[in-house]
């Protein structure tokens, strides 16, 4: 059965971002999450409201220069996520329930 419309309301997406050797990293893999300063979960909306934002200082407290600029850097990757969210539903010519 075909549907009539895309029945998203809201495009949702999440990443990790933290603090490596003082560098923000997105999208951390495990060697990097290990040795994190500080590591940070973010869900947001296409939109760009939070859904989850949670950060753990691990291995040194962290200042909120720090926590502004990895929200930043976590909802650049979201961007970029529900961009090609929204590309690949784009791109389908059949979209079935």
């Amino acid at each position: 059965q075909l549907l009539a419309a895309l029945p998203v309301r809201v495009f949702v997406a999440a990443t990790s971002v933290g603090l490596v050797h003082g560098r923000p990293v997105l999208d951390l893999n495990y060697a990097e999450d290990s040795t994190a300063d500080v590591d940070m979960n973010v869900v947001m909306t296409g939109r760009g409201q939070f859904v989850e934002l949670q950060g753990t200082a691990e291995r040194r407290p962290f200042h909120s220069t720090d926590l502004n600029r990895l929200v930043r850097f976590a909802a650049q990757g979201i961007r970029t996520l529900v961009r090609l969210q929204q590309q690949t539903l784009d791109a389908s010519s059949v979209r079935r329930l």
